[in-house]
C-alpha cells in the first residue's frame, strides 16, 4: 500500500465510518473470527468510492481490518483465503490488495498468498488481476510467473503502468515474448499496444529477432500497414537524441 493511502482513507471517511472502522480493527483484534462478519460490511458503512492510486474506500478500509488480524504464518493465510473464496469481486480486491501489507508484516506469510495471485491470473476480471500485481506479486512470483503475468495485462489490455515491479523485473525473456506478441498482432492485421516498446527497446536485438520489421514487405496490405505503424510506435519511444 502507497504510504499515502491510510491518510487519505482518514479524510474520506464520515466521523460515522471512522468510529465503525476503529471498532471493527478492535474486534478483529482481539477475535480473529470477527473479520468475516465485517468484512463484507465495509462497503455499507465506509463507502466505495475512488480513495487514490487505483484503490477504493473499500479496498483501504478491508485491509486495513486484515492487517489487524493477530495471526501468523498458515493460519493467517487459512484466514485471507477463507475472505477471498467467499467473498464478491470487491472483497477479493481487497485481499489481494492487501497481500503486501501481511508479506511486509509477517515473514512467515512469505508465498503463502501467490495460489490467491495465480487465481486470480486464470480469470478475465481485469481488476482482480490488476489488483494482483502489486507489490507483493512483484517479490513474490517467480519469473516464469511475472513474465507471463504481464503478457495477460497485454491481452487484457490492462496498461503496463499499473503493473508492480515492471522496470525492475523486465529482462530480456519478457521483451522476447513482447516482441513475438507484436509480430503475431501484426500480422493479424493488428495494432500493437504502445506501452510494450519500452520494454522491447531496452534488449537491442529482440524487435528484429521477432520478424516484426520484414512485415514492412508483406504483399498483404494489412499486414504492411500494421508493421509500419508498430515500428513508428517502436521508434517514438527512443531516448531524445538517440539515433
Amino acid at each position: 500500500m502507497e504510504p499515502h493511502i491510510p491518510t487519505a482513507l482518514d479524510r474520506q471517511l464520515t466521523l460515522d465510518a471512522q468510529r465503525w472502522l476503529t471498532d471493527a480493527v478492535a474486534r478483529v483484534g482481539q477475535d480473529p473470527a470477527a473479520v468475516r462478519t465485517v468484512f463484507p460490511a465495509v462497503g455499507r458503512h465506509c463507502g466505495r468510492g475512488p480513495l487514490a492510486a487505483g484503490w477504493t474506500v473499500a479496498d483501504a478500509a478491508r485491509a486495513r481490518l486484515v492487517a489487524a488480524l493477530p495471526l501468523r504464518g498458515v493460519a493467517l493465510a487459512e484466514e485471507v483465503t477463507d475472505l477471498h473464496r467467499y467473498g464478491d469481486a470487491a472483497e477479493q480486491r481487497a485481499v489481494l490488495r492487501s497481500l503486501a501489507l501481511l508479506d511486509e508484516a509477517d515473514a512467515s506469510f512469505a508465498d503463502l498468498g501467490l495460489p490467491l495471485v495465480r487465481a486470480a491470473l486464470r480469470g478475465n476480471d481485469t481488476d482482480l488481476i490488476e489488483a494482483a500485481l502489486g507489490p507483493y506479486a512483484a517479490r513474490r512470483l517467480d519469473h516464469d510467473g511475472y513474465r507471463h503475468a504481464v503478457l495477460k495485462c497485454v491481452f487484457c489490455g490492462i496498461p503496463l503502468d499499473r503493473i508492480a515491479g515492471l522496470d525492475e523485473r523486465a529482462d530480456r525473456e519478457l521483451a522476447r515474448m513482447l516482441a513475438d506478441f507484436a509480430h503475431e498482432r501484426v500480422a493479424a492485421g493488428r495494432d500493437v499496444p504502445a506501452d510494450i516498446w519500452p520494454v522491447v527497446r531496452a534488449h537491442p536485438g529482440t524487435l528484429e529477432a521477432s520478424g516484426l520489421p520484414e512485415e514492412t514487405d508483406s504483399p498483404v496490405p494489412e499486414r504492411r500497414d500494421a508493421a509500419v505503424r508498430a515500428l513508428a510506435a517502436f521508434t517514438a519511444t527512443a531516448p531524445a537524441g538517440a539515433a
